[in-house]
Protein backbone atom coordinates (compact mmCIF):
# COMPACT_ATOMS: atom_id res chain seq x y z
CA UNK A 1 0.00 0.00 0.00
CA UNK A 2 1.52 3.18 -0.86
CA UNK A 3 1.50 6.61 0.50
CA UNK A 4 -0.52 7.99 -1.62
CA UNK A 5 -3.34 5.71 -0.39
CA UNK A 6 -3.32 5.94 2.51
CA UNK A 7 -3.46 9.87 2.48
CA UNK A 8 -6.41 9.86 0.03
CA UNK A 9 -7.90 7.38 2.93
CA UNK A 10 -7.07 9.68 5.20
CA UNK A 11 -8.72 12.46 3.02
CA UNK A 12 -12.07 10.19 3.02
CA UNK A 13 -12.67 9.10 6.75
CA UNK A 14 -11.86 12.67 7.12
CA UNK A 15 -15.20 13.87 4.59
CA UNK A 16 -17.10 11.00 6.31
CA UNK A 17 -16.68 12.50 9.65
CA UNK A 18 -17.23 16.18 7.65
CA UNK A 19 -20.75 14.49 6.88
CA UNK A 20 -21.90 13.69 10.25
CA UNK A 21 -20.56 16.78 11.83
CA UNK A 22 -21.19 19.02 9.21
CA UNK A 23 -18.17 21.37 10.24
CA UNK A 24 -15.86 20.20 6.74
CA UNK A 25 -17.32 19.96 3.21
CA UNK A 26 -17.53 15.72 3.56
CA UNK A 27 -18.70 14.42 0.17
CA UNK A 28 -16.30 17.22 -1.58
CA UNK A 29 -12.90 15.23 0.55
CA UNK A 30 -14.24 11.92 -0.26
CA UNK A 31 -14.54 12.60 -3.70
CA UNK A 32 -10.98 14.59 -3.90
CA UNK A 33 -9.66 12.01 -2.13
CA UNK A 34 -10.41 9.40 -4.44
CA UNK A 35 -9.42 11.69 -7.52
CA UNK A 36 -5.75 11.98 -6.35
CA UNK A 37 -5.48 8.24 -6.03
CA UNK A 38 -7.18 8.27 -9.71
CA UNK A 39 -4.41 10.62 -11.21
CA UNK A 40 -1.89 9.11 -8.81
CA UNK A 41 -2.56 5.59 -10.21
CA UNK A 42 -3.37 7.21 -14.17
CA UNK A 43 -4.75 3.39 -14.86
CA UNK A 44 -8.05 2.45 -16.49
CA UNK A 45 -9.46 1.32 -13.38
CA UNK A 46 -8.87 4.27 -11.70
CA UNK A 47 -10.21 6.65 -13.61
CA UNK A 48 -13.57 4.18 -13.87
CA UNK A 49 -14.04 3.96 -10.39
CA UNK A 50 -13.73 7.95 -10.09
CA UNK A 51 -16.15 8.24 -12.68
CA UNK A 52 -18.38 5.81 -10.43
CA UNK A 53 -17.60 7.03 -7.11
CA UNK A 54 -18.33 10.80 -8.69
CA UNK A 55 -21.71 9.37 -9.58
CA UNK A 56 -22.66 8.24 -6.59
CA UNK A 57 -21.41 11.48 -5.11
CA UNK A 58 -23.48 13.97 -7.12
CA UNK A 59 -26.66 11.12 -7.01
CA UNK A 60 -26.77 11.63 -3.03
CA UNK A 61 -26.08 15.77 -3.15
CA UNK A 62 -28.77 15.71 -5.80
CA UNK A 63 -31.14 13.29 -3.60
CA UNK A 64 -30.13 15.21 -0.39
CA UNK A 65 -31.74 18.20 -1.29
CA UNK A 66 -35.20 17.20 -3.01
CA UNK A 67 -36.41 14.57 -0.83
CA UNK A 68 -36.19 16.40 2.58
CA UNK A 69 -36.34 19.40 1.12
CA UNK A 70 -40.39 18.73 -0.63
CA UNK A 71 -41.07 17.43 3.15
CA UNK A 72 -39.81 20.38 5.30
CA UNK A 73 -41.66 22.93 2.74
CA UNK A 74 -44.86 21.38 3.49
CA UNK A 75 -44.38 22.34 6.96
CA UNK A 76 -41.79 25.03 7.38
CA UNK A 77 -41.66 28.31 6.09
CA UNK A 78 -38.29 29.32 3.78
CA UNK A 79 -38.27 32.24 6.64
CA UNK A 80 -37.87 29.95 9.42
CA UNK A 81 -34.97 27.88 7.63
CA UNK A 82 -33.24 31.18 6.83
CA UNK A 83 -33.62 32.02 10.67
CA UNK A 84 -32.12 28.61 11.79
CA UNK A 85 -29.17 28.87 8.85
CA UNK A 86 -28.52 32.69 10.24
CA UNK A 87 -28.42 30.99 13.49
CA UNK A 88 -26.38 28.02 12.92
CA UNK A 89 -23.15 30.36 11.63
CA UNK A 90 -23.90 32.64 14.52
CA UNK A 91 -23.47 29.77 16.49
CA UNK A 92 -21.04 28.76 14.90
CA UNK A 93 -18.83 31.62 15.39
CA UNK A 94 -19.82 31.89 18.91
CA UNK A 95 -19.12 28.49 19.77
CA UNK A 96 -16.76 26.84 17.63
CA UNK A 97 -17.68 23.55 15.74
CA UNK A 98 -20.84 22.85 18.52
CA UNK A 99 -22.41 26.42 18.19
CA UNK A 100 -24.47 25.42 14.37
CA UNK A 101 -25.23 22.23 15.65
CA UNK A 102 -27.21 24.02 18.22
CA UNK A 103 -27.44 27.30 16.64
CA UNK A 104 -29.50 25.56 13.60
CA UNK A 105 -32.76 24.61 16.20
CA UNK A 106 -32.49 27.36 18.29
CA UNK A 107 -33.06 29.46 15.69
CA UNK A 108 -35.83 27.73 14.23
CA UNK A 109 -37.47 27.15 17.29
CA UNK A 110 -37.79 30.97 17.92
CA UNK A 111 -38.82 31.88 14.41
CA UNK A 112 -41.61 29.23 14.48
CA UNK A 113 -42.49 30.21 18.31
CA UNK A 114 -42.91 34.16 17.07
CA UNK A 115 -44.73 32.98 13.66
CA UNK A 116 -47.18 30.56 15.52
CA UNK A 117 -46.68 30.45 18.92
CA UNK A 118 -45.40 28.14 21.78
CA UNK A 119 -47.68 25.41 21.31
CA UNK A 120 -46.44 25.10 17.48
CA UNK A 121 -43.52 25.76 17.66
CA UNK A 122 -41.83 22.33 18.80
CA UNK A 123 -43.49 20.42 16.01
CA UNK A 124 -41.78 22.80 13.37
CA UNK A 125 -38.78 22.41 15.08
CA UNK A 126 -38.80 18.28 15.11
CA UNK A 127 -39.97 18.72 11.31
CA UNK A 128 -36.68 20.61 10.27
CA UNK A 129 -34.19 18.91 12.40
CA UNK A 130 -35.53 15.36 10.58
CA UNK A 131 -35.26 16.99 7.45
CA UNK A 132 -31.77 17.85 8.27
CA UNK A 133 -30.82 14.36 9.37
CA UNK A 134 -32.16 12.84 6.75
CA UNK A 135 -30.48 15.03 4.86
CA UNK A 136 -27.03 14.07 6.87
CA UNK A 137 -28.30 9.89 6.23
CA UNK A 138 -28.45 10.24 2.50
CA UNK A 139 -25.28 12.47 2.19
CA UNK A 140 -23.39 9.67 4.22
CA UNK A 141 -24.70 6.72 2.54
CA UNK A 142 -23.75 8.01 -0.90
CA UNK A 143 -20.26 8.81 0.43
CA UNK A 144 -20.14 5.34 1.84
CA UNK A 145 -21.26 3.59 -1.17
CA UNK A 146 -18.14 5.70 -3.28
CA UNK A 147 -15.74 4.70 -0.40
CA UNK A 148 -16.66 1.40 -0.95
CA UNK A 149 -16.09 1.38 -4.73
CA UNK A 150 -13.26 3.37 -3.91
CA UNK A 151 -11.32 0.40 -1.54
CA UNK A 152 -12.86 -2.02 -4.62
CA UNK A 153 -10.96 -0.56 -7.20
CA UNK A 154 -7.88 0.52 -5.12
CA UNK A 155 -7.86 -3.69 -4.21
CA UNK A 156 -8.33 -4.17 -7.84
CA UNK A 157 -6.00 -1.53 -9.62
Amino acid sequence: MSGTVLICGLMVVVGLFGIVVPVLPGSVLVGLGIAIWATEDGSTGAWVTLAIAVLCLISGAVVKYAVPGRRLKRTVPTRTLVVGGLSAVVGFFVVPVVGALVGFPVGVYLAERVRVGPEGAWPSTVAALRAVGASILIELAAAVVATAVWVAGVALT
